[in-house]
């Protein structure tokens, strides 16, 4: 279960970090990038998640 909690933790600064790739590309107007580092971030959230709840 650590095991688990850690992989999580690391998604979650992976997914810090893809969302801040979208927010500065947003904001820069690059559309497209932004789209696609908020794409990465939700994946990486539910993937950290699916590690968590995985039996």
């Amino acid at each position: 279960m650590i095991e688990r909690i850690g992989l999580a933790a690391i998604a979650l600064v992976l997914a810090a970090m893809f969302g801040a790739v979208a927010v500065a590309s947003w904001a820069g107007g690059e559309l497209f990038l932004a789209a696609m580092g908020a794409i990465g971030c939700l994946m990486t959230v539910w993937v950290g998640a699916l590690t968590l709840i995985r039996g």
